[in-house]
């Protein structure tokens, strides 16, 4: 400011009535949940709840990964690493989010996928997941490892989609036990995961000695000081059993790989579908002619995953696969795509590359242990925000708007040519 211009600044006492508006308190939020979820911006912001809430095993059990943990870190690199292509002067007055995917509709482009030992993380555990996703209109996947069973996640969601996500066990009769529970409970998808010959190395459970039931040692007893509420609600609720298996006491990677059989073929997954009046969703592809083979057997969808890179370290990047398999099979499949997705632009960008739809999953536990049934809400609220707002800025109205020409994929872990 010159000289000259403070010559001519004039001043003045504020009267009161020009205060007033300036001065508008915010009422009180009295409700300790709600203000903390309501604080919640981002799907990271409930990451951190998650973690201050909940005691360290079960929050590096569904916050790690395998070994190094270099596939998760490198799938939600990939989503950092794009550019969107927007296009202006469109009218975005009016948004669709919703879509179709496997013969029904889901009012967003996701739906919450399957996850084992859920109750651990939060008492409410799938009947939040299932309640939540009923009143957002989107699918709720139940998991083999799930700690409700079949019946009772229907009774919480039972006029909206459920999907039952399957592991092939050794003893293939109790497999197509739950298989056939699903179908008469009115499961309308069976999601058969392919990528778990064995459980993969997760050093976090190891190093915390993570088993189920949790062990109470010197160590957990300590953790959980801060935590009250969590071991409030963990001992005055039903103890934690998996609803599909007979009670377990031992580690997690030794449960599955007494569950988890090796010898599954290709054969085996034409049997299954066989036997499953519902759609049949391949979930764990990590390659195209995998890709291919799946889409020859008659599948009507499949998921490229890598397990959210629970399995094997340093697996292909799902998003990074989802062009050339969209070019090969899109046609012919559905393609759900999971792993590395936190936020509404992952979603959309994964649309406009091919995918017809997607699953998250730490999202929604993390929004489970940040408050239980109300954070679930609040992660599903997160990302319908994302979603729309993403949409709008980019220039389309529907989901079918999006196209390959919205996203470029900028690279940084390119393959060395070969000789």
């Amino acid at each position: 400011m010159t000289m000259q211009d403070n010559k001519h600044t004039r001043r003045r006492v504020p009267k009161p009535r020009d205060l007033a508006p300036l001065m508008q308190f915010k009422k009180p939020q009295l409700d300790a949940k709600k203000r903390r979820l309501d604080a919640a911006l981002t799907v990271e912001d409930l990451r951190t709840i998650a973690k201050r809430r909940t005691p360290k095993a079960a929050f590096d059990y569904t916050d790690g990964s395998a070994e190094a943990e270099l596939s998760i870190a490198r799938a939600r690199q990939a989503f950092s690493d794009i550019e969107f292509r927007p296009a202006i002067l469109r009218d975005v007055s009016k948004v669709d989010t919703s879509c179709t995917i496997l013969g029904g509709r889901s009012e967003l482009p996701f739906g919450i996928a399957p996850t084992g030992f859920t109750r651990m993380m939060q008492t409410e555990g799938e009947y939040a997941g299932a309640r939540a996703a009923a009143r957002a209109g989107i699918p709720f996947s139940l998991s083999t490892m799930g700690t409700a069973s079949i019946e009772d996640v229907k009774d919480a969601n039972p006029h909206g989609r459920n999907w039952f996500q399957l592991y092939m066990w050794k003893d293939r009769e109790r497999s197509m036990a739950l298989v056939e529970r699903a179908a008469n409970a009115g499961y309308d998808t069976l999601l058969v995961t392919v990528d778990v010959p064995v459980a993969g190395a997760r050093l976090r459970d190891k190093r915390n000695g993570m088993s189920i039931p949790p062990a109470l040692t010197a160590k957990t007893v300590l953790n959980a000081v801060p935590r009250p509420q969590w071991w409030i609600d963990f001992l005055t609720t039903e103890p934690l059993a998996f609803a599909s298996l007979d009670r377990w006491s031992g580690t997690v990677a030794e449960l599955l790989d007494t569950m988890f059989d090796p010898t599954v073929t290709f054969d085996d997954l034409a049997w299954i579908k066989s036997q499953w009046p519902g759609k049949l969703v391949v979930k764990g592809i990590q390659t195209v002619a995998d890709a291919k083979a799946v889409t020859g057997l008659g599948a009507d969808g499949i998921v490229l995953s890598n397990h959210g890179g629970r399995q094997l370290d340093r697996a292909p990047i799902p998003f990074h696969l989802l062009p050339d398999v969209a070019r090969e099979v899109g046609a012919d499949t559905e393609i759900i795509l999971d792993t590395g997705i936190s936020s509404g632009a992952d979603i959309v960008a994964s649309i406009a590359l091919g995918a017809r739809f997607t699953l998250v999953g730490r999202a929604y536990l993390y929004g489970l242990m940040a408050g239980g049934e109300a954070g679930v809400d609040r992660m599903i609220a997160i990302l319908s925000e994302q979603i729309t707002r993403t949409m709008r800025l980019l220039g389309v109205s529907t989901l079918d708007e999006l196209g390959p020409g919205h996203v470029t994929q900028l690279e940084r872990l390119v393959p060395r040519s070969r000789a």
